[in-house]
């Protein structure tokens, strides 16, 4: 057909950008408490998982993690199981888990039945726990530091390790700015969610490829990678 070509060099290209959140390993030292920001560390013991995990990661991509220890051992774990080490990890203050206040140390099982029945995280969006943050406080700071390490990064891929809050307000963002919806999703420790962002000079949009991938959950032995921590914690009686 005459004027037909392969490729339309008159079309915008699109800038994609896809980003590899990693939650963090379990925390097994909490006694069954809540601890939000407390900067407890994990257990990365199991090598099985960190192995699976690598081997889904891409290479060549930039790192970044929380300021919080959980996350930099996850990391470790992961280039211990043989992820080529990175030059650098960059440590966003932004992507810490919620700041939970006077909730931090209280009993997660007692705390989560005294809330209404179906919450899906510790109190209402805009509901600041005493001495800490809201939901909407962790979710506006976690966007506004992918927003500039999208445009940082452009055309890259970005490892994230980072909590499960963290993880779901990135979620909110990428279906639409709406946080709600990312709290519909269950995050577990160590399992990978990736979001890619498309730019181009007409319109920015988010595509969800994965979400709360587990590559090790077909060997029933590493099922310890889900703690609950949300709704299905059972009530003390």
């Amino acid at each position: 057909m005459e004027g037909f070509r392969l490729s339309d060099t008159s079309k915008p290209r699109a800038v994609t950008t896809r980003w590899w959140w990693v939650r963090h390993a379990p925390v097994r030292s909490d006694g069954g408490n809540i601890y939000g920001q407390k900067d407890m560390p994990c257990d990365t013991s199991d090598r099985y998982v960190f192995e699976a995990v690598a081997k889904v990661l891409p290479r060549n991509a930039v790192w970044v993690s929380s300021n919080l220890m959980r996350t930099h051992q996850t990391a470790e774990a992961i280039w211990a199981a043989g992820f080529p080490r990175p030059a650098a990890m960059v440590q966003e203050v932004d992507f810490a888990e919620q700041n939970l206040g006077q909730w931090q140390g209280m009993n997660r099982a007692a705390f989560l039945a005294s809330r209404p029945p179906g919450a899906s995280w510790f109190a209402d969006i805009r509901e600041p726990a005493p001495g800490g943050e809201s939901f909407m406080d962790l979710y506006d700071r976690v966007c506004r530091t992918i927003a500039r390490i999208t445009i940082e990064a452009a055309g890259r891929d970005v490892i994230a390790v980072g909590h499960g809050g963290t993880i779901k307000a990135a979620l909110g963002l990428a279906l639409g700015g709406v946080p709600e919806k990312g709290l519909s999703f269950d995050i577990d420790n160590c399992s990978i969610t990736r979001l890619d962002h498309f730019a181009s000079d007409e319109r920015v949009v988010w595509r969800l490829p994965m979400v709360n991938q587990q590559p090790w959950i077909a060997d029933p032995a590493h099922a310890a990678m889900h703690q609950p921590a949300g709704p299905e914690v059972a009530k003390l009686a």
